[in-house]
């Protein structure tokens, strides 16, 4: 299996960081604001849009929700002039310091489009479980499993994705991915949202 490399995490925070108060300032929601629409203390918001908190998967998707975008979105800041083209070299990594999983935005970097692309590694034995919630757009997402096996749970419905599988989804359930193998599952997500 081909390794997702890790890059420093602390740049990534900064990435994060930027793109959260970013994101927060255009919508002129205030900490107590978004603390309260996502669920996350008003403390922990802080900290990450200061840069100095690893923030989890869950957390991540819980600010996304609760700032109307993709959790690819928040690692990314949409930009006129960006290129349309990234190199393998360009593509941002982050590991969640909870589960292990690692995930590589495969999109180019900043540039406007409703479909982004992420790749995952999951490694054996994780687990990560998202809340139910919705958002002021429709986003929807297919899971291609590349190899391995994984286990995902939406609204309750139990789906076992075996290399070569499928899967499409909206973001309106909860959902919760779990790797029961003793190998690591690799898998591409590809995301449709209009924003």
């Amino acid at each position: 299996m081909k390794e997702i490399t890790e890059k420093p995490s602390s740049d990534i925070n900064l990435r994060i960081a930027r793109r959260v108060a970013g994101l927060r300032a255009e919508r002129e929601m205030s900490l107590e604001a978004l603390a309260t629409r996502c669920n996350v203390s008003r403390s922990m918001i802080s900290l990450i849009e200061r840069g100095e908190s690893s923030p989890t998967a869950v957390v991540l998707e819980k600010l996304a929700k609760g700032l109307g975008v993709t959790l690819a979105s928040l690692f990314e800041d949409p930009r006129e002039d960006a290129s349309p083209l990234a190199r393998r070299s360009e593509q941002l990594e982050w590991k969640d310091p909870q589960s292990g999983y690692l995930r590589r935005n495969v999109s180019p970097p900043h540039f406007r489009s409703p479909i982004q692309i992420v790749e995952v590694v999951f490694p054996p034995g994780a687990s990560v479980a998202y809340e139910a919630g919705t958002r002021d757009t429709d986003i929807q997402q297919q899971i291609w499993m590349l190899e391995g096996s994984m286990e995902i749970t939406i609204g309750g419905q139990q789906c076992s994705l075996h290399e070569g599988d499928c899967l499409a989804m909206r973001e309106d359930q909860a959902v919760q991915y779990q790797n029961t193998t003793g190998k690591a599952a690799r898998y591409v997500v590809v995301i449709n949202s209009d924003f």
